[in-house]
């Protein structure tokens, strides 16, 4: 997939999720909050496919690592983040439909854990360990 048609991709999925929030915020509509969240899944699911497709490449017979691409373990934190992000919005979802009586705390915690991690990968990738020659 190209760089324009992921970026198009992006754009018509946020775009629907975007009108979607809005209508029922405004109450025009009674939709249920997962057919809300719908696009977002659809979305992520998306990822997480062209994720593990990626990922299924580095188990190849004959592959070589050393060739320039990201390593698996970035990939790896990826994929977490992903399914942090989608359990942040299952939880999210069933505590808006009174599905589950759950603190707002609690339902944050994925999103939290996210965010921390995205935070230690920055501070990685901003201060590189040195390596002595």
């Amino acid at each position: 997939m190209s760089l324009a048609q992921r970026v198009l991709l992006t754009w018509v999925f946020t775009l629907v999720f975007l009108i979607m929030l809005v209508l029922k915020l405004d109450g025009k509509v009674q939709w249920n909050w997962f057919l809300i969240f719908l696009p977002v899944w659809v979305f992520d699911g998306i990822l997480i496919l062209m994720l593990a497709i990626k990922m299924a490449g580095h188990c190849k017979p004959g592959y070589d690592a050393r060739n320039g691409s990201p390593d698996l373990r970035l990939r790896a934190w990826y994929l977490a983040a992903m399914l942090l992000k989608l359990g942040f919005c299952l939880t999210l979802c069933a505590k808006l439909e009174k599905l589950a009586d759950v603190k707002l705390t609690f339902v944050c915690i994925p999103l939290w854990t996210m965010l921390l991690g995205a935070l230690v990968e920055l501070g990685l990738n901003i201060f590189p360990e040195r390596r002595e020659a």
